[in-house]
């Protein structure tokens, strides 16, 4: 087990509160505030911006309700703790019901997008090996294999109505709680199993990087299919006892500063893509940010100039985070860690991050300012179980008491952690390293320049080179590649210089969004 929180006392190890042994992860969310402040609105769903009501509030007491209902729904249909269930269902509050209220059954929900393919489909369904699906009542185009039980979208809403309420079931924390699938932008995706302690493993982003309380009401930018609206949008408000807003209409850039004005959010939390076409397609007049404490953001490299601007035209400030799917976010910013400019921020309290080795495979940290792997200690309660029966693969990013993703990265003498992009993305030129990170936000800040990403590319046999991939600020007056050449030479290194420049219309990125370089690199941009 890769998150194993019972290691014997080492240096660097976890250091925050542990949880206790019996912890049930939808319990730790939902049922402090149901009986707290059971009238209080846990769930506020938008679907327009020009009506005068939300489309559907849901209290705290509500939700518990519906979330141990669908427990109890779920068990009469025979399935048993441990037994996976796959969601695939629409944008609505229904859901996190059914994510929440299968974790309350002790069973183990995974999570995915309503856009998946019936191939994507068939194969989660048989990778994970789950008992149960939870479809839209329109998917008709599965082909389910043998003896996976179907619920539709209608029959979850009747065991939601008529089904009695369960007790939460009595889960350790170490038993597994939820299965996710890496985006799979090289090969097919791999499953990371979640322990019910993975929410308690959450608890030092509170402060870390949200400031929460549980006067927030929190805003967050995706559907309710995203493992970073499930986490960062619903997990962490209702363990705290606040609001959670999500927006299930049409999104344009536009209706942002208005949504954020219209509901009163005081905490909103997007990736940076989105917080840039704010900024270039947004009315962000400050009248819109009153209640705002401050925003959010992780998921991707943020682009030149994106926190000075946010916070130069909304008056509040962006508070970045970094994060994987084995862990969730580790290291940020926060009200009271400010931003360093070249950094992402600060291990969250109580975390244990060091740098060790790349071309070893020592477990003793670099010394300060030294480049290389950014590593988790496994005693963090927030750290995965494992990958889902790919043990080889587990192997490959333990090094000791060290789990170690795959990030390269630096820390400063006050504690700040540079990232340097991930290893497997790293370029390699003149015999020199070069993160492509590096030279994209070189490249970005030319005016003709709207989006870049950069990947080794291979012309010839015996020749790879740095290549960067442009989609031009205006497709009918594209830049010249001399002329973006002799800026870059302005900016970087001889070697870190790209050779190839290449115009494309878009990047290719995975369905949250994230840049796959290594298609680049295929040549199938």
């Amino acid at each position: 087990m890769i998150g194993a929180r019972n290691l014997k006392s080492k240096p660097h190890r976890f250091c925050g509160p542990l949880p206790p042994d019996r912890f049930n992860m939808a319990r730790c969310c939902l049922a402090g505030a149901a009986a707290t402040t059971p009238d209080k609105p846990a769930l506020i769903v938008v679907t327009a911006i020009d009506g005068n009501e939300p489309a559907e509030i849901w209290t705290f007491a509500e939700l518990e309700d519906a979330v141990l209902r669908i427990a109890t729904g779920l068990r009469r249909n025979g399935l048993q703790p441990g037994d996976r269930l796959l969601i695939r269902l629409d944008n609505t509050p229904l859901y996190p019901i059914v994510f929440f209220g299968t974790l309350a059954a002790g069973i183990v929900p995974l999570p995915t997008s309503n856009a998946l393919t019936p191939t994507e489909l068939e194969f989660l369904l048989l990778d994970s090996r789950a008992s149960a699906i939870a479809l839209d009542d329109a998917f008709t185009e599965a082909r389910l294999p043998a003896g996976v039980t179907r619920f539709e979208a209608a029959e979850l809403e009747a065991l939601r109505r008529d089904c009695s309420r369960a007790n939460w079931a009595d889960t350790r924390a170490d038993d597994p709680g939820y299965l996710i699938y890496t985006s799979g932008t090289t090969s097919q995706p791999k499953g990371v199993l979640h322990a019910h302690r993975a929410a308690w493993g959450r608890r030092p982003m509170y402060q870390g990087w949200y400031g929460i309380s549980p006067d927030d009401r929190m805003l967050h930018a995706g559907a309710f299919n995203w493992t970073y609206t499930l986490g960062t949008g619903l997990t962490d408000p209702w363990a705290n006892g606040a609001t959670a807003i999500i927006y299930a209409g049409e999104k344009r850039p536009e209706i942002w500063p208005v949504l954020i004005e219209k509901t009163g959010a005081t905490l909103f939390a997007a990736v940076p893509g989105l917080f840039r076409q704010i900024l270039k397609y947004a009315d962000t007049s400050p009248h819109y940010f009153t209640n705002l404490r401050h925003a959010l953001t992780a998921g991707e490299t943020p682009p030149p100039g994106l926190f000075e601007d946010w916070c130069a035209r909304t008056g509040t400030e962006l508070h970045e985070a970094l994060g994987m799917s084995e862990i969730s976010t580790y290291i940020s910013t926060s009200p009271s860690v400010p931003r360093r400019p070249g950094t992402v921020g600060k291990p969250q309290p109580g975390r244990a991050v060091a740098i060790l080795p790349v071309e070893s495979a020592s477990e003793t940290p670099l010394p300060t300012g030294e480049e290389g792997l950014i590593a988790v200690h496994r005693s963090d309660p927030g750290l995965m179980l494992g990958y889902w029966n790919r043990p080889d693969e587990e192997r490959e990013v333990l090094r000791g008491d060290w789990f170690v993703g795959g990030d390269l990265g630096r820390i400063d003498a006050d504690g700040y952690v540079t990232h340097l992009g991930r290893a497997n993305d790293v370029m390699k030129a003149q015999g020199y390293r070069v993160a492509p990170q590096e030279v994209e936000a070189a490249l970005v800040a030319h005016q003709q320049i709207s989006e870049v990403a950069c990947t080794e590319l291979r012309v010839r046999d015996d020749l790879c080179v740095i290549a960067a991939f442009i989609v031009p600020s205006d497709w009918n007056a594209p830049p010249a590649a001399d002329d973006i050449l002799a800026f870059a030479a302005e900016r970087l290194a001889p070697y870190k210089c790209p050779r190839e420049i290449r115009f494309v219309k878009s990047l290719p990125r995975t369905p949250n969004g994230k840049v796959m370089r290594s298609l680049l690199a295929a040549g199938k941009e």
